[in-house]
């Protein structure tokens, strides 16, 4: 079956970096595109960002935008997300999340596969 597992959460200062990964198995990694998204306590999961199976294509949430990179890496099975800057609203229970579809979507619902994610505290 499928599994995602993250990794590289933790406890950071504001300012900090953290690098997130997510190794996937039980699918075919590169037909798949791959999203992080993340839920704060009392909040909606919400979309950060997005990577295309052939990793030519990114999105991201304006709230991360030049702080946040994902990228891939078609023969380890795994999707990183590179946080820099961070802010103590960026504190939050981090998943990654696989796509059959071939373009990017930023909603929830295009996406069939979850991980069980990885928290993210961000001190001020």
């Amino acid at each position: 079956q499928v599994q995602l597992v993250e990794s590289g959460g933790g406890l950071v200062q504001a300012g900090g970096s953290l690098r997130l990964s997510c190794a996937a198995s039980g699918l075919s990694f590169s037909n798949y595109g791959m999203g992080w998204f993340r839920q704060a306590p009392g909040k909606e999961r919400e979309f950060v960002a997005a990577i295309r199976w052939a990793g030519d294509s990114t999105n991201y949430a304006d709230s991360v935008k030049g702080r946040f990179t994902v990228s891939r890496d078609n023969v380890k099975n795994t999707v990183y997300l590179q946080m820099n800057s961070l802010k103590p609203e960026d504190t939050a229970v981090y998943y990654c999340a696989a796509s059959p579809k071939w373009v990017i979507t930023t909603a929830p619902k295009g996406y069939t596969s979850w991980g069980q994610g990885t928290q993210v505290t961000v001190s001020s």
